[in-house]
């Protein structure tokens, strides 16, 4: 599975690379989506790749995003209790470990694709430059990192 955080605003941005965002569901700076690893979506994050960060990610930070900043419609927060309600699994862990591993989605049962993150704690390292280059843009090793800094 792949985070993809949007770091950047859409002033002067060709009108490809807005249908791509939206495609994602990437409408406003600070949102992240978890998608699966295929050529459909490396090929929409490649067309993004200097407006977005992205990495790998596994069940453990899944976890964590729907815990801290998964909702419902209606806005409603997730917990425990809410899980087992509205899905078949008994907790956010097994929620998360299903979601990784493409058994389930996140819009079967009603929760929201799109996790809005807060800005970063201690701000970027920037958002013009790549990571190669020092930046934040671009394929990230550790993408837990920026998450959670962001959580």
């Amino acid at each position: 599975m792949y985070a993809i955080i949007r770091l950047r605003g859409g002033v002067n941005t060709k009108p490809d690379i807005k249908d791509t965002l939206s495609m994602l569901h990437l409408d406003r700076i600070n949102h992240c989506v978890v998608v699966r690893e295929d050529e459909h979506y490396r090929g929409m994050i490649q067309v993004v790749k200097d407006f977005v960060a992205w990495g790998q990610v596994d069940a453990d930070l899944v976890a964590m995003l729907l815990e801290k900043r998964g909702r419902l419609s209606g806005n409603r927060r997730l917990s425990d209790s809410v899980v087992s309600q509205v899905t078949p699994y008994r907790s956010i862990k097994e929620l998360a470990a299903a979601v990784t591993s493409g058994a389930a989605s996140l819009r079967d049962y009603g929760i929201k694709p799109v996790f809005r993150l807060h800005p970063p704690r201690k701000g970027h390292d920037g958002i013009k430059k790549s990571v190669k280059e020092g930046g934040e843009l671009g394929y990230h090793d550790t993408i837990a990192d920026l998450i959670v800094k962001m959580r």
